[in-house]
Protein backbone atom coordinates (compact mmCIF):
# COMPACT_ATOMS: atom_id res chain seq x y z
CA UNK A 1 0.00 0.00 0.00
CA UNK A 2 1.25 3.50 -0.78
CA UNK A 3 1.99 5.75 2.17
CA UNK A 4 2.33 9.50 1.76
CA UNK A 5 3.27 10.51 5.29
CA UNK A 6 -0.23 11.82 6.02
CA UNK A 7 -0.09 14.57 3.40
CA UNK A 8 -3.32 16.10 2.12
CA UNK A 9 -4.23 18.40 -0.75
CA UNK A 10 -3.17 18.38 -4.40
CA UNK A 11 -0.32 20.88 -4.53
CA UNK A 12 3.36 20.08 -4.98
CA UNK A 13 5.87 19.97 -2.14
CA UNK A 14 9.67 19.93 -2.26
CA UNK A 15 10.39 19.20 1.41
CA UNK A 16 10.30 15.95 3.32
CA UNK A 17 8.89 15.60 6.85
CA UNK A 18 11.83 15.10 9.22
CA UNK A 19 10.26 11.99 10.73
CA UNK A 20 9.38 10.41 7.39
CA UNK A 21 10.81 7.31 5.77
CA UNK A 22 11.02 7.82 2.05
CA UNK A 23 12.10 5.87 -0.99
CA UNK A 24 14.73 7.58 -3.06
CA UNK A 25 15.77 5.54 -6.07
CA UNK A 26 13.78 2.77 -4.37
CA UNK A 27 16.18 2.80 -1.39
CA UNK A 28 15.02 3.69 2.12
CA UNK A 29 16.79 6.73 3.44
CA UNK A 30 16.19 8.93 6.48
CA UNK A 31 16.17 12.71 6.59
CA UNK A 32 15.87 15.50 4.04
CA UNK A 33 15.70 14.64 0.35
CA UNK A 34 15.58 17.21 -2.43
CA UNK A 35 12.75 15.66 -4.45
CA UNK A 36 9.23 16.75 -5.25
CA UNK A 37 6.39 14.67 -3.82
CA UNK A 38 2.75 14.51 -4.76
CA UNK A 39 0.23 15.46 -2.12
CA UNK A 40 -2.79 13.21 -2.28
CA UNK A 41 -6.29 13.42 -0.77
CA UNK A 42 -6.69 11.25 2.32
CA UNK A 43 -9.71 9.55 0.72
CA UNK A 44 -7.45 8.31 -2.07
CA UNK A 45 -5.32 6.42 0.43
CA UNK A 46 -8.12 3.95 1.10
CA UNK A 47 -9.04 3.44 -2.54
CA UNK A 48 -8.08 0.45 -4.61
CA UNK A 49 -6.38 -2.68 -3.35
CA UNK A 50 -6.42 -6.21 -4.73
CA UNK A 51 -4.74 -7.83 -7.71
CA UNK A 52 -2.95 -5.42 -10.07
CA UNK A 53 -3.82 -7.62 -13.08
CA UNK A 54 -7.53 -7.30 -12.35
CA UNK A 55 -7.13 -3.61 -11.58
CA UNK A 56 -5.30 -3.17 -14.89
CA UNK A 57 -8.05 -4.96 -16.81
CA UNK A 58 -10.68 -2.81 -15.10
CA UNK A 59 -8.76 0.35 -15.97
CA UNK A 60 -8.19 -0.70 -19.59
CA UNK A 61 -11.91 -1.17 -20.13
CA UNK A 62 -12.75 2.23 -18.64
CA UNK A 63 -12.80 5.19 -21.04
CA UNK A 64 -11.57 7.61 -18.39
CA UNK A 65 -8.94 5.40 -16.71
CA UNK A 66 -7.32 3.83 -19.78
CA UNK A 67 -5.89 7.02 -21.37
CA UNK A 68 -4.57 8.19 -18.01
CA UNK A 69 -2.72 4.92 -17.50
CA UNK A 70 -1.21 5.20 -20.97
CA UNK A 71 -0.12 8.76 -20.16
CA UNK A 72 1.47 7.65 -16.88
CA UNK A 73 3.36 4.84 -18.61
CA UNK A 74 4.80 7.39 -21.02
CA UNK A 75 5.77 9.51 -18.04
CA UNK A 76 7.78 6.73 -16.40
CA UNK A 77 9.50 5.83 -19.69
CA UNK A 78 12.98 7.20 -20.17
CA UNK A 79 11.95 9.91 -22.63
CA UNK A 80 8.30 10.08 -21.65
CA UNK A 81 8.22 13.83 -21.09
CA UNK A 82 9.61 14.37 -24.59
CA UNK A 83 6.87 12.24 -26.14
CA UNK A 84 4.20 14.09 -24.20
CA UNK A 85 5.50 17.47 -25.31
CA UNK A 86 4.88 20.85 -23.61
CA UNK A 87 3.15 20.69 -20.26
CA UNK A 88 4.31 17.11 -19.74
CA UNK A 89 4.84 17.61 -16.05
CA UNK A 90 1.25 18.73 -15.52
CA UNK A 91 -0.04 15.83 -17.63
CA UNK A 92 1.98 13.36 -15.55
CA UNK A 93 0.85 14.90 -12.27
CA UNK A 94 -2.81 14.96 -13.32
CA UNK A 95 -2.70 11.37 -14.57
CA UNK A 96 -1.09 10.14 -11.36
CA UNK A 97 -3.52 12.03 -9.15
CA UNK A 98 -6.52 10.71 -11.09
CA UNK A 99 -5.32 7.10 -10.95
CA UNK A 100 -4.94 7.26 -7.18
CA UNK A 101 -8.74 7.13 -6.92
CA UNK A 102 -8.97 3.95 -9.04
CA UNK A 103 -8.45 0.26 -8.12
CA UNK A 104 -4.87 0.62 -9.40
CA UNK A 105 -3.94 2.50 -6.26
CA UNK A 106 -3.05 0.08 -3.51
CA UNK A 107 -3.11 -2.96 -5.83
CA UNK A 108 -0.47 -5.63 -5.23
CA UNK A 109 0.78 -8.88 -6.74
CA UNK A 110 1.33 -12.37 -5.39
CA UNK A 111 4.85 -13.71 -5.33
CA UNK A 112 5.32 -16.51 -7.87
CA UNK A 113 1.90 -15.93 -9.46
CA UNK A 114 1.22 -16.55 -13.14
CA UNK A 115 1.98 -13.42 -15.16
CA UNK A 116 3.86 -12.03 -12.16
CA UNK A 117 5.97 -9.76 -14.35
CA UNK A 118 2.85 -8.37 -16.07
CA UNK A 119 1.25 -7.72 -12.70
CA UNK A 120 4.36 -5.97 -11.41
CA UNK A 121 4.64 -3.82 -14.54
CA UNK A 122 1.19 -2.43 -13.72
CA UNK A 123 2.19 -1.88 -10.09
CA UNK A 124 5.36 0.01 -11.00
CA UNK A 125 3.56 2.15 -13.58
CA UNK A 126 1.87 3.92 -10.69
CA UNK A 127 4.48 3.39 -8.00
CA UNK A 128 7.63 4.25 -9.89
CA UNK A 129 9.78 5.81 -7.19
CA UNK A 130 11.05 8.71 -9.23
CA UNK A 131 8.91 10.13 -12.00
CA UNK A 132 10.62 13.08 -13.64
CA UNK A 133 10.68 14.83 -10.27
CA UNK A 134 7.33 13.43 -9.10
CA UNK A 135 7.65 10.74 -6.46
CA UNK A 136 5.41 8.42 -4.48
CA UNK A 137 6.51 6.60 -1.36
CA UNK A 138 5.54 2.94 -1.59
CA UNK A 139 5.97 0.14 0.91
CA UNK A 140 5.90 -3.17 -0.88
CA UNK A 141 4.54 -4.68 -4.11
CA UNK A 142 3.52 -8.12 -2.81
CA UNK A 143 0.49 -9.25 -0.85
CA UNK A 144 1.37 -10.38 2.70
CA UNK A 145 1.74 -14.15 2.96
CA UNK A 146 0.98 -16.31 5.93
CA UNK A 147 4.04 -18.11 7.22
CA UNK A 148 4.08 -21.03 9.60
CA UNK A 149 7.85 -20.77 10.13
CA UNK A 150 8.07 -17.56 12.10
CA UNK A 151 10.20 -19.31 14.70
CA UNK A 152 12.90 -20.05 12.14
CA UNK A 153 15.38 -17.19 11.82
CA UNK A 154 19.06 -16.66 11.26
CA UNK A 155 19.47 -15.73 14.90
CA UNK A 156 18.52 -19.23 15.97
CA UNK A 157 20.78 -21.00 13.52
CA UNK A 158 23.66 -18.79 14.59
CA UNK A 159 23.40 -19.64 18.26
CA UNK A 160 26.74 -21.31 18.90
CA UNK A 161 25.66 -22.23 22.41
CA UNK A 162 22.85 -24.37 21.06
CA UNK A 163 23.79 -27.98 21.69
CA UNK A 164 21.61 -30.69 20.20
CA UNK A 165 21.97 -34.29 19.16
CA UNK A 166 19.42 -33.77 16.40
CA UNK A 167 20.77 -32.88 12.95
CA UNK A 168 18.15 -30.37 11.87
CA UNK A 169 19.72 -29.93 8.42
CA UNK A 170 19.55 -33.64 7.74
CA UNK A 171 16.01 -33.80 9.09
CA UNK A 172 15.05 -30.89 6.80
CA UNK A 173 16.38 -32.76 3.76
CA UNK A 174 14.46 -35.89 4.75
CA UNK A 175 11.27 -33.91 5.28
CA UNK A 176 11.63 -32.34 1.83
CA UNK A 177 12.13 -35.74 0.22
CA UNK A 178 8.87 -36.97 1.77
CA UNK A 179 6.88 -34.03 0.42
CA UNK A 180 6.11 -34.55 -3.28
CA UNK A 181 6.32 -30.89 -4.35
CA UNK A 182 9.44 -30.13 -2.33
CA UNK A 183 11.24 -33.26 -3.54
CA UNK A 184 10.32 -32.68 -7.17
CA UNK A 185 11.31 -29.01 -7.32
CA UNK A 186 14.47 -29.54 -5.27
CA UNK A 187 15.59 -32.30 -7.62
CA UNK A 188 14.74 -30.02 -10.53
CA UNK A 189 16.86 -27.08 -9.38
CA UNK A 190 19.81 -29.23 -8.30
CA UNK A 191 19.79 -30.92 -11.71
CA UNK A 192 19.58 -27.56 -13.48
CA UNK A 193 22.42 -26.11 -11.41
CA UNK A 194 24.91 -28.96 -11.84
CA UNK A 195 24.28 -29.67 -15.51
CA UNK A 196 27.17 -28.43 -17.71
CA UNK A 197 26.32 -26.07 -20.54
CA UNK A 198 28.18 -26.01 -23.85
CA UNK A 199 27.48 -22.28 -24.17
CA UNK A 200 27.77 -21.17 -20.54
CA UNK A 201 30.54 -23.48 -19.31
CA UNK A 202 30.30 -25.41 -16.01
CA UNK A 203 26.58 -24.65 -15.68
CA UNK A 204 23.68 -22.72 -17.14
CA UNK A 205 23.19 -19.96 -14.55
CA UNK A 206 19.96 -18.51 -16.01
CA UNK A 207 18.35 -21.97 -16.00
CA UNK A 208 19.65 -22.64 -12.49
CA UNK A 209 18.35 -19.30 -11.21
CA UNK A 210 14.94 -19.87 -12.76
CA UNK A 211 14.66 -23.31 -11.12
CA UNK A 212 15.70 -21.87 -7.75
CA UNK A 213 13.09 -19.12 -7.96
CA UNK A 214 10.46 -21.73 -8.78
CA UNK A 215 11.49 -23.82 -5.75
CA UNK A 216 11.41 -20.97 -3.24
CA UNK A 217 8.20 -19.51 -4.69
CA UNK A 218 6.19 -22.72 -4.77
CA UNK A 219 7.43 -24.79 -1.83
CA UNK A 220 6.02 -23.80 1.59
CA UNK A 221 8.43 -21.97 3.94
CA UNK A 222 8.09 -24.83 6.44
CA UNK A 223 10.34 -26.82 4.11
CA UNK A 224 12.48 -24.14 2.42
CA UNK A 225 13.32 -22.29 5.65
CA UNK A 226 14.36 -25.48 7.41
CA UNK A 227 16.64 -26.38 4.51
CA UNK A 228 18.23 -22.96 4.22
CA UNK A 229 18.26 -21.85 7.87
CA UNK A 230 18.77 -25.09 9.81
CA UNK A 231 20.98 -24.67 12.92
CA UNK A 232 24.55 -25.97 12.75
CA UNK A 233 27.22 -26.55 15.39
CA UNK A 234 30.10 -27.64 13.12
CA UNK A 235 31.64 -26.57 9.81
CA UNK A 236 30.55 -29.74 7.99
CA UNK A 237 26.92 -28.94 8.72
CA UNK A 238 27.46 -25.27 7.89
CA UNK A 239 28.99 -26.16 4.54
CA UNK A 240 26.08 -28.45 3.71
CA UNK A 241 23.73 -25.58 4.53
CA UNK A 242 25.77 -23.15 2.42
CA UNK A 243 25.58 -25.59 -0.50
CA UNK A 244 21.74 -25.63 -0.41
CA UNK A 245 21.43 -23.26 -3.38
CA UNK A 246 24.34 -24.87 -5.32
CA UNK A 247 26.43 -21.68 -4.99
CA UNK A 248 29.05 -22.76 -7.53
CA UNK A 249 26.42 -22.05 -10.20
CA UNK A 250 23.83 -19.75 -8.65
CA UNK A 251 26.03 -17.54 -6.51
CA UNK A 252 29.80 -17.55 -6.97
CA UNK A 253 31.79 -16.39 -9.97
CA UNK A 254 35.43 -15.98 -10.91
CA UNK A 255 35.41 -12.31 -9.88
CA UNK A 256 33.13 -10.31 -7.63
CA UNK A 257 31.18 -7.65 -9.56
CA UNK A 258 30.44 -4.24 -8.11
CA UNK A 259 27.37 -4.37 -5.86
CA UNK A 260 25.80 -1.19 -7.23
CA UNK A 261 26.18 -2.48 -10.79
CA UNK A 262 24.35 -5.65 -9.77
CA UNK A 263 21.67 -3.61 -8.02
CA UNK A 264 21.15 -1.49 -11.15
CA UNK A 265 20.63 -4.66 -13.18
CA UNK A 266 18.18 -5.86 -10.53
CA UNK A 267 16.18 -2.63 -10.58
CA UNK A 268 15.84 -2.82 -14.36
CA UNK A 269 13.86 -6.06 -13.93
CA UNK A 270 10.32 -5.82 -12.55
CA UNK A 271 10.57 -9.04 -10.53
CA UNK A 272 14.01 -8.42 -9.04
CA UNK A 273 13.16 -4.79 -8.27
CA UNK A 274 10.02 -5.94 -6.47
CA UNK A 275 11.81 -8.63 -4.48
CA UNK A 276 14.39 -6.05 -3.38
CA UNK A 277 11.65 -3.58 -2.37
CA UNK A 278 9.93 -6.35 -0.40
CA UNK A 279 13.18 -7.25 1.37
CA UNK A 280 13.75 -3.60 2.30
CA UNK A 281 10.25 -3.37 3.76
CA UNK A 282 10.10 -6.69 5.63
CA UNK A 283 13.69 -6.62 6.89
CA UNK A 284 13.90 -2.92 7.75
CA UNK A 285 15.76 -2.27 11.01
CA UNK A 286 14.35 0.30 13.42
CA UNK A 287 15.85 1.78 16.57
CA UNK A 288 12.35 2.57 17.80
CA UNK A 289 11.32 -1.11 17.81
CA UNK A 290 12.04 -3.28 20.86
CA UNK A 291 13.20 -6.11 18.58
CA UNK A 292 15.21 -3.80 16.36
CA UNK A 293 13.02 -4.61 13.36
CA UNK A 294 10.28 -2.25 12.27
CA UNK A 295 7.81 -4.90 11.09
CA UNK A 296 8.67 -7.39 13.87
CA UNK A 297 7.79 -10.27 11.56
CA UNK A 298 10.79 -12.55 11.15
CA UNK A 299 8.85 -15.04 9.05
CA UNK A 300 8.07 -12.32 6.50
CA UNK A 301 11.71 -11.17 6.54
CA UNK A 302 13.00 -14.66 5.81
CA UNK A 303 10.41 -15.05 3.06
CA UNK A 304 11.61 -11.78 1.53
CA UNK A 305 15.21 -13.01 1.84
CA UNK A 306 14.47 -16.23 -0.03
CA UNK A 307 12.62 -14.17 -2.64
CA UNK A 308 15.97 -12.71 -3.70
CA UNK A 309 17.48 -16.12 -4.42
CA UNK A 310 17.83 -16.65 -8.15
CA UNK A 311 18.21 -12.93 -8.85
CA UNK A 312 21.27 -10.83 -9.72
CA UNK A 313 21.62 -10.01 -6.01
CA UNK A 314 21.19 -13.58 -4.73
CA UNK A 315 22.29 -13.79 -1.07
CA UNK A 316 23.96 -16.76 0.56
CA UNK A 317 26.22 -17.65 3.47
CA UNK A 318 29.59 -15.98 2.96
CA UNK A 319 31.50 -18.94 4.44
CA UNK A 320 31.02 -22.07 6.52
CA UNK A 321 32.44 -20.67 9.75
CA UNK A 322 29.92 -17.89 10.42
CA UNK A 323 26.25 -17.13 9.76
CA UNK A 324 27.02 -13.94 7.79
CA UNK A 325 25.06 -13.64 4.56
CA UNK A 326 25.18 -11.35 1.55
CA UNK A 327 25.27 -11.19 -2.25
CA UNK A 328 28.38 -12.17 -4.23
CA UNK A 329 29.69 -8.67 -4.90
CA UNK A 330 32.06 -6.04 -3.56
CA UNK A 331 32.29 -2.28 -3.21
CA UNK A 332 35.54 -2.04 -5.15
CA UNK A 333 35.43 0.56 -7.93
CA UNK A 334 32.43 2.28 -6.34
CA UNK A 335 34.11 5.68 -6.55
CA UNK A 336 32.05 8.43 -4.95
CA UNK A 337 29.21 5.95 -4.32
CA UNK A 338 31.15 3.79 -1.89
CA UNK A 339 28.93 4.77 1.05
CA UNK A 340 25.82 3.84 -0.91
CA UNK A 341 27.43 0.52 -1.77
CA UNK A 342 28.34 -0.12 1.86
CA UNK A 343 24.76 0.63 2.88
CA UNK A 344 23.57 -2.00 0.41
CA UNK A 345 25.86 -4.66 1.88
CA UNK A 346 24.89 -3.65 5.41
CA UNK A 347 21.30 -4.53 4.51
CA UNK A 348 22.54 -8.11 4.70
CA UNK A 349 25.74 -8.22 6.76
CA UNK A 350 24.63 -6.23 9.79
CA UNK A 351 20.85 -6.48 9.52
CA UNK A 352 19.48 -7.09 12.99
CA UNK A 353 16.34 -8.56 11.43
CA UNK A 354 18.48 -11.42 10.13
CA UNK A 355 20.57 -11.99 13.26
CA UNK A 356 20.83 -11.17 16.93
Amino acid sequence: MVQLAGWTGLSMLSAVPSNGLLLQDRRLVRGQVDLTYVRVPRMALSAGGGDCLRAGDTCSSDDACSPRLRTLRQCVAGDGSVKLGPGARNQCENAMTALLSTPLHGCQCKRGMKKEKNCLSIYWSLHQSVLHGLSLVQDFPYEPEESGSDYVRLASIAAESEVTTVNRCLDAAKACNIDETCQKLRTEYVSSCIQPSARSGPCNRPKCSKALRKFFDRVPPDYTNELLFCPCTDTACSERRRQTIVPSCSYEDKDKPNCLAQLRICKADYVCRSRWAQFQYDCQPSEQSASGCKQENYGACLLAYTGLIGSTITPNYLDNSTFNVGPWCSCAASGNHREQCSDFLTSFHDNVCLSE
